[in-house]
């Protein structure tokens, strides 16, 4: 498995979804993700107000 740039869905920024990472998230059953780790951090500060 490789490292994969993807586009935050938010802030159309690119950030790497390390080959770590993927595995951890396969593991976990999780979808890749669509945000990256700031615009994350950010929807979840929202969302405990």
């Amino acid at each position: 498995m490789e490292d994969k740039t993807i586009v935050c869905k938010d802030c159309n920024n690119e950030f790497v979804f390390t080959a770590g990472e993927q595995e951890f998230y396969a593991e976990k059953g999780f979808s890749e993700p669509v945000r990256c780790k700031a615009c994350r951090d950010a929807k979840k500060a929202r969302n405990n107000q």
